[in-house]
């Protein structure tokens, strides 16, 4: 009777312990098969992140293509005037430069657009309308760093801001550039591109530019670094499952 009853419990035992690591094991296969989709899940939501920032990358190069395509319409416009260095043509990343200096446009200390600046501006206005529609356009006054003495301008600031304002008056009023897209600003002396130090370089930092940003360039770099740094996360959570 002894040797039943202790046959029965190593039975018993045996087949709890059989159940116990039976369960052990179904636990584990469930959290495995949890964890790979979880993997899966990430993986896919990686990929569906590349694929955004393959579209955006390429929004965002066909813009610059864009402004590149009418710089160099505007370099066979302005030819004449980029030959004699009256005017020059810049890809920055900021966008399109069309860089006139001052003296193609105005008479010294004037703030009036001289007649015979009106054709250059003209060219200038008619890529920007039929090329360039919808953009935001900064007009930007720039002087030398000589102090305002005979024009009866209080400062160069206000110079420069005034020759700003006479140029978007004229491509809005005149050439009928969309008014909403477009802004003027006066920087005084205070962004030379040479030295002040020659004659020359005062010529080179009296200007006047027209600066076309690239479309929605903005947003397109916003949402790039906002996809980048989910796609980061992700990745983190992906190297937390396959360490």
């Amino acid at each position: 009777m002894i040797k039943r009853t202790g046959l029965f419990y190593l039975v018993l035992c045996t087949i709890l312990l059989t159940m116990v690591v039976s369960g052990c094991s179904i636990t584990i296969q469930k959290g495995r098969r949890s964890d790979i989709e979880r993997i899966q899940s990430l993986n896919h939501e990686i990929e569906a992140l590349n694929a955004r920032l393959a579209q955006l990358d390429q929004a965002k190069e066909d813009e610059i293509s864009e402004l590149d395509r009418a710089k160099k319409l505007l370099e066979k416009q302005l030819q004449k005037e980029i030959g004699e260095k009256e005017v020059r043509l810049e890809m920055a990343e900021r966008g399109l430069a069309i860089i006139f200096l001052a003296e193609v446009l105005f008479d010294s200390g004037k703030a009036e657009i001289k007649n015979d600046a009106m054709p250059v501006l003209d060219k200038v206005a008619k890529v920007l309308k039929e090329n360039l529609g919808g953009r935001e356009i900064g007009i930007e006054g720039h002087t030398d760093n000589e102090p305002i003495k005979h024009s009866g301008w209080k400062s160069n600031w206000e110079l420069s801001t005034s020759r700003a304002t006479s140029v978007l008056h004229y491509i809005v009023d005149e050439r009928g550039i969309e008014p909403k897209n477009v802004s003027a600003i006066g920087r005084g002396e205070y962004k030379p591109v040479v030295s002040n130090d020659t004659p020359e370089g005062r010529r080179q930092n009296r200007r006047v530019e027209i600066v076309v940003l690239p479309k929605n360039i903005e947003k397109i770099e916003a949402d790039i670094e906002e996809i980048t740094k989910r796609k980061r996360r992700i990745q983190e959570k992906l190297k937390r499952y396959t360490k």
